[in-house]
């Protein structure tokens, strides 16, 4: 049998593993422009309601490169003791993992829609086959439900967008 072709596909090397460049993707993924300024003093905007350690990381390495602040709570009485010590400042996004049992977040994105009204949007993250768990959180009132993949892969256009102050965000 003929193996020529796998020549080819080796970048002429005949070892396996090594791709001609031709078949190598053309592009690179390209990350957003980090926010301006030093930001460590700035209230954070965006609150996640995360427990999942590899999520976490994800979001706050993310964040740290865009130069945004993240704030993860555990429970509804964290995100309202820093909105009492921010003069009442809503925050700007409200990230839910739907499948973090401790912050219940099917009976707490309700009561946070009713008391943050049209200035914070609710994102929520679950298992792509959770269908009957998405239709319900968007019953409940998150403004976006996306499949884990989907939400990892737009995280730092997400967390640019509302982590940007007020300013640059109305211009």
């Amino acid at each position: 049998m003929d193996h020529s072709y796998r020549a080819a596909l080796n970048g002429g090397s005949g070892r396996p593993g090594r791709m001609h460049p031709g078949f190598a993707p053309s592009y690179a993924p390209v990350d957003p422009e980090p926010l301006p300024g030093d930001r460590e003093d700035a209230n954070s905007r965006i609150f996640a309601f995360v427990d999942d350690l590899f999520f976490q990381a994800k979001i706050q390495e993310t964040a740290r490169k865009l130069n945004v602040k993240v704030e993860f709570c555990k429970a509804e009485k964290d995100l309202l003791d820093h909105m009492k010590q921010n003069g009442e400042e809503k925050p700007s996004l409200i990230i839910f993992d739907m499948n973090n049992v401790n912050a219940k977040p099917l009976t707490l994105i309700p009561k946070l829609k009713t008391k943050l009204k049209k200035g914070t949007s609710i994102i929520g993250f679950l298992s792509h086959v959770q269908g009957d768990l998405k239709q319900k959180a968007h019953e409940v009132g998150c403004d976006m439900v996306l499949p884990r993949s989907a939400f990892s892969q737009n995280l730092p256009q997400l967390l640019r967008r509302h982590g940007a102050p007020d300013e640059e965000t109305a211009g």
